[in-house]
């Protein structure tokens, strides 16, 4: 599946949704900066994606950079809060804390 995704990225088909999905294929191959470089695309390219913070913040936790995943929790936060998506708003808090311990 990665490669299938990774030769449409490479034949120009950059989308927020082809960037979450190459960063959770990567997160679930425990290659958390692989998927945190594609997740931050996704974000960029779509602020408004609140899964794809969720899981960019995932990943910079996983790949050890608690200071960059709060981050990227409290951006999902304040975004998903604004779209009303509050189970993912609920969620990202509780991975916001669990960095914390």
């Amino acid at each position: 599946m990665r490669d299938d995704l990774e030769k449409m990225l490479a034949g120009g088909r950059d989308t927020p949704l082809l960037r979450f999905s190459l960063g959770e294929v990567y997160l679930k191959e425990e290659r958390p900066g692989e998927a945190a470089e594609h997740l931050r695309a996704a974000v960029e390219q779509d602020p408004q994606y609140s899964a794809a913070w969720k899981l960019y913040g995932k990943a910079l936790a996983a790949a050890g950079d608690t200071e960059a995943a709060a981050a990227a929790f409290d951006s999902g936060i304040a975004t998903a809060e604004a779209r009303g998506d509050n189970q993912a708003a609920k969620e990202m808090r509780v991975f916001r804390k669990r960095l914390q311990r």
